[in-house]
């Protein structure tokens, strides 16, 4: 075994190696960014090297000041984590020629996978079924063209360096395939450098299940199956493990089949192999086909570990350090079911646009297993993932750790930052996800329902009333009596309750209410003309009788009752009289902070409605800004390459008349 291994990574995935290297009593290097400097796994690790800039470009993509890190500090192997340099062959060459140990594949198992057209025939080589498609050399659009319609509609564009949804395209008609073909490839330069596709047949009610494998270079197990096909924009929202409606049959050809695509490539540590599926008629052996290899660590891991028993960073090492593999096919088994929930920063009702913000609060459920790399007071950052956290559990049967998946959301707290948590809730609750009729268009079908904002309860204002006026406590308020801690409701008068108007903000909404107190421990709160009585017992508070189901918390001018789901309000300074003008001024702001990529018209130029205007990226993806309306450029206000803040003047119009 090691004796001190560097993580060329960050977040939630270096913990969890850091966790394991402390169990295995291995030191850790970690290595961070400017903007990572009081990370969590800065903090965690044993030694820690700082690298470069905040963006990954100038720090965690930087392989030879990593290679250099390691050796000044003496580890002796480099673990990659997932994203960045995990898959790139050119700096595992550089780790092994630096004459360290590179925790995971070989150059030449990374670059057999790297390119989705050459790792699929050689998949088909080695006797694993793959997708009817087209994946030669021949880019000509015409001859991608004819081979789509020998394919047959509708057929999926996918850029052959593609991944996390980037360059692919569904075209349903032979008259979209040019558009479409276009569009694939310019996002496929941007994102890879590489605008090649491959043309595949698109499956109709496809299920995205994947199969956990490991080697050591000359023979490999399987550890069953994830199903990943809760989606959104090819993006995975909840995995579970293992699929289910899964049978042996069906478990058995995916397992051998994930297996011999390991061993085709001399596979070594931990990889999966990923398949889609055919659910239009069940779950059937021959209904399922190779869609990629992922060479590395998969974030949705843990539920693998879950129902296995296995920690996959342990077998890394131990297989990385010259031991053979930990078991023997027959020594595996199932126990049970898991699920992880991916926890973002990101604003549904937006679009589910990535968000930043500092996290004023953070607190998980008691008995999940939280997977992150942030703590309350730290902030997410523009230059990377938004994930905050990966919320995991288990239990005996599906139905079981669902439930538990369902309690977890519900108990975990974030303030600070709007989130993916309502999102997530409803998708635990969805009747088609509980039955376990999932596919990859179940999203996009019920996207409405499942991001529809529920009616917000009044108990919940009036949690929000009683946590602004507690203006001295900050959150924390003493459980007997919180009315009497509070200097705002110090005080006395003669023959009424002593009362005070408070203010609050719900989106676009204002709430104006009254708050009386009326004894120790009790008030009355009035808003809309209705008084409600409201009684801390207990260390809880009682709303017109009865038990309020959730807690407010005040953090600054904000307040959070957390509740499934959780509301946010604010509270409006009076002295301040600035307002959000971008749609009435005709200015387009940056919705998150993020990087002008391109700006795409010129002062003086007349744009039509929706017209795109500008590129901005943040959180690794590209989001095209358009024209409100009709009208003229009157003053571009940002350039290409300029780092902006959300909010900011990016674009004047000066609208038609």
């Amino acid at each position: 075994m090691f004796r001190r291994i560097l993580i060329a990574n960050r977040g939630e995935i270096a913990c969890h190696v850091i966790d394991t290297c402390r169990r295995l009593g291995v030191e850790t290097v970690a290595v961070y960014s400017d903007a990572d400097a009081a990370a969590r796994h800065v903090a965690m690790a044993d030694a820690a090297v700082h690298i470069g800039g905040p963006a990954p470009a100038e720090s965690y993509l930087k392989g030879d000041v990593i290679v250099q890190a390691a050796l000044e500090t003496g580890a002796e192997a480099i673990h990659p984590g997932y994203g960045f340099l995990s898959e790139n062959p050119d700096f595992v060459d550089m780790v092994a020629g630096a004459g360290l140990v590179f925790i995971g594949p070989s150059a030449a198992a990374i670059r057999a996978m790297g390119l989705k057209d050459a790792a699929k025939r050689l998949m088909a080589e080695a006797g694993v079924p793959v997708v009817p498609g087209y994946h030669g050399d021949n880019q000509d659009a015409e001859h991608l063209s004819g081979a789509a319609d020998a394919i047959g509609y509708p057929v999926l564009i996918k850029a052959v360096a593609g991944g996390g949804g980037k360059g692919m395209r569904r075209v349903e008609r032979p008259q979209d395939f040019a558009a479409a073909l276009a569009s694939a490839r310019g996002e496929a330069r941007t994102a890879f450098g590489n605008p090649a596709v491959l043309i595949e047949k698109y499956v109709e009610k496809p299920r995205h299940i994947e199969v956990q494998v490991f080697g050591d270079g000359a023979r490999a197990v399987h550890l069953y199956e994830r199903d990943c096909s809760l989606q959104r924009r090819h993006q995975k929202v909840i995995e579970e493990a293992p699929a289910p409606g899964m049978t042996p049959a069906m478990r058995d050809a995916m397992g051998q089949a994930a297996v011999r695509a390991a061993e085709a490539i001399g596979y070594a540590g931990a990889g999966t192999v990923e398949f889609i599926v055919d659910a239009s008629d069940g779950l059937r052996p021959d209904r399922f086909w190779f869609m990629e290899m992922n060479t590395r660590l998969q974030v949705e891991h843990p539920v693998t570990e879950e129902i296995t028993g296995i920690d996959l960073v342990e077998w890394q090492l131990r297989v990385a350090s010259g031991e053979p593999l930990p078991a023997r096919q027959d020594a595996l088994s199932i126990t049970g079911h898991a699920f992880e929930a991916r926890l973002y920063a990101e604003d549904v009702p937006a679009g589910f646009l990535p968000a930043t913000g500092t996290l004023s609060h953070l607190a998980f459920a008691p008995g999940c297993r939280a997977e992150t790399g942030v703590r309350a007071g730290d902030t997410i950052s523009p230059f990377y993932d938004p994930m905050i956290a990966k919320i995991v559990v288990h239990g005996p049967t599906r139905a079981a750790a669902l439930r538990r998946l369902s309690d977890a959301l519900a108990r975990t707290e974030v303030a600070g930052s709007v989130t993916n948590l309502a999102f997530l809730a409803a998708l635990a609750r969805h009747p088609g996800f509980a039955a376990g009729d999932v596919d990859t268009g179940l999203i996009a079908r019920d996207l409405a329902a499942l991001t529809a904002e529920p009616e917000r309860p009044r108990w919940a204002e009036v949690l929000a009333v009683l946590a602004a006026a507690d203006v001295g406590a900050d959150g924390a308020r003493p459980a007997a009596d919180p009315l009497a801690a509070a200097p705002a409701l110090a005080g006395f008068t003669l023959w009424s309750p002593l009362a005070r108007p408070v203010t609050l903000r719900a989106g676009e909404a204002e709430i104006a209410a009254r708050l009386a107190v009326t004894g120790p421990g009790r008030a009355e709160v009035t808003i809309a003309g209705t008084a409600h009585r409201a009684e801390h017992r207990a260390g809880h508070w009682w709303i017109d009788g009865a038990r309020a189901p959730g807690r407010a918390l005040r953090l600054g001018d904000s307040v959070t009752v957390f509740a499934d789901p959780a509301w946010r309000f604010d509270i409006p300074d009076p002295l301040d009289r600035h307002t959000q003008d971008g749609a009435a001024d005709g200015v387009t702001r940056a919705p998150m902070p993020g990087l002008v990529k391109s700006v795409l018209v010129a002062a003086g130029e007349a744009v039509a409605a929706g017209q795109p205007l500008a590129v901005l990226e943040a959180m690794k993806m590209e989001h095209t800004l358009t024209a409100a309306a009709e009208g003229r450029v009157a003053e571009v206000l940002a350039e290409a390459g300029a780092q902006v803040e959300a909010g900011a003047a990016l674009i004047r119009m000066e609208t038609a008349e």
